[in-house]
Formats: C-alpha cells, sequence, structure tokens
C-alpha cells in the first residue's frame, strides 16, 4: 500500500468481475488498452486486492489521462501451482477488454510485473496480431521451482517474432530473479526479438512504489511512453 513515486490523480475505475477499466475522457471513439497483470503469488486472504493498491490504481490512472483504456485485474496466482488459474484469469480479462465498443480491440498491450511474469510465455509462444506490446516491469522470466515448464518466458521468447518488448530492469535486483531476467535477455537477443530495455541502476525489486527518486519516475514515465508509442 506504498505511494506511487509519481503525483497521479487516481480517477474512479468502472468494475467488471476481476477486473477494473480506467476510461479516458473521451469515450466517443474506441481506444487502445493497457491490460496491467500484478504479481505473485498473493494468499487468497491478501486484502485490498492488487486492483485496490495505489501503485495499480496509477498506472490505470496514468493510461486514462493519454486518451488510453487502462485495466486492472485481480487473478488467481495464490502459489505457485497457480499459474493455469492465473493464465485463464488473464484471457479472461483481455477478452472482456476487447469486446467493450470503447476498446480498440487491435490495439491492446499487456504490462506484466514482479512474479507475473511467467504468464508472459503463453503471450510470447503465439502472439496474436491484436497484442501491439508486451511490457514486463521487475519480472520473474523463467522457471520457478515447481512451475508448470509451460510458463518459462525465457523460453517461449524465442516465438515472439514481430512482437514489441519493453523490459524494466532494476540494478539492485533479487540475484535468483535477475538471473532469469538475463537469461531471457539473452535468448531474445539470439532470436533478434524486438527488446528495449530501460534501466533503473539504483532501484529495488518494487522501485515504483519504494524508491522515490527522479531515476524511478524518469523509468515508469519512459515504460509508459514506449508503451503507448507502439499502441500507435
Amino acid at each position: 500500500m506504498q505511494p506511487f513515486v509519481r503525483q497521479v490523480e487516481t480517477r474512479k475505475a468502472e468494475r467488471h468481475g476481476r477486473s477494473d477499466l480506467y476510461l479516458p475522457d473521451d469515450t466517443t471513439r474506441p481506444a487502445p488498452a493497457v491490460v496491467f497483470v500484478h504479481g505473485g503469488p498473493l494468499p487468497a486472504a491478501v486484502q485490498p486486492r492488487p486492483s485496490g493498491w495505489p501503485v495499480y490504481q496509477a498506472y490505470g490512472s496514468l493510461c486514462a489521462g493519454r486518451g488510453v483504456v487502462g485495466v486492472t485485474l485481480d487473478h488467481r496466482l495464490h502459489d505457485v501451482n497457480s499459474y493455469p488459474a492465473a493464465a485463464d484469469d488473464v484471457t479472461e480479462a483481455v477478452e472482456l477488454v476487447r469486446a467493450d465498443p470503447r476498446v480498440d480491440a487491435d490495439r491492446i498491450a499487456l504490462w506484466f510485473f514482479s512474479g507475473g511474469g511467467p504468464l508472459t510465455a503463453d503471450w510470447l509462444r503465439t502472439p496474436p496480431a491484436w497484442l501491439r506490446c508486451l511490457a514486463a516491469t521487475y519480472p520473474v522470466l523463467d522457471v520457478l521451482p515447481d512451475t508448470d515448464d509451460r510458463f518459462r518466458p525465457a523460453k517461449a521468447v524465442a516465438q515472439a517474432g514481430d512482437l514489441p518488448i519493453v523490459l524494466t530492469r532494476v540494478g539492485l535486483e533479487r540475484p535468483v530473479i535477475a538471473a532469469t531476467v538475463t537469461a531471457f535477455i539473452e535468448a531474445a537477443r539470439a532470436s533478434n526479438v524486438r527488446l528495449e530495455i530501460i534501466d533503473v541502476p539504483n532501484g529495488q525489486h518494487g522501485f515504483d512504489t519504494l524508491d522515490h527518486t527522479d531515476e524511478s519516475r524518469q523509468a515508469v514515465t519512459r515504460a509508459l511512453d514506449s508503451v503507448l508509442r507502439f499502441l500507435g
């Protein structure tokens, strides 16, 4: 529940099942959408759920302020065996968003955080045409202990094709997570994937709530600018 590193006027979200939609001021024509996928695992009893955390409310509101629909969701990644259920929740949220008449169904970005990183694998392996960008911020990007081999982004990225990937990497990352990021980058470069890396040299895991510095604020802005650029 720490505050976001940027000052953001939090907008009122529109709730749909597990998802919250942050809508731009002009809804007279369909707008692109960014779906934010939180990390974990988080026990089911944790309250509030991530959609109620200032960091995700801020990301959703930032998108709406830029004329894009920001979407947050509460998925069921409650333990390391719950990735399949969480993946289903992400797919459900994407389908809901794309079916909304206020959304341009052909311009969607997915943005993953922390332990939600393994959920990128399905989208990297077979990226749909409407997925214009995949972003990951301080993510876990390779298999975790006892995790289904399906959820291995460092392996799946070789099949990403022309999908643009925006990766925000922190310099003070936990070694076990940093190793997965390195493996992912090496695999992406070996396959000539469109990878943009935003480095936060002095950033911690969770820098967007923990490190209230100009470096953090600039990294958030750069990542958002890149994602919106790929959305067009």
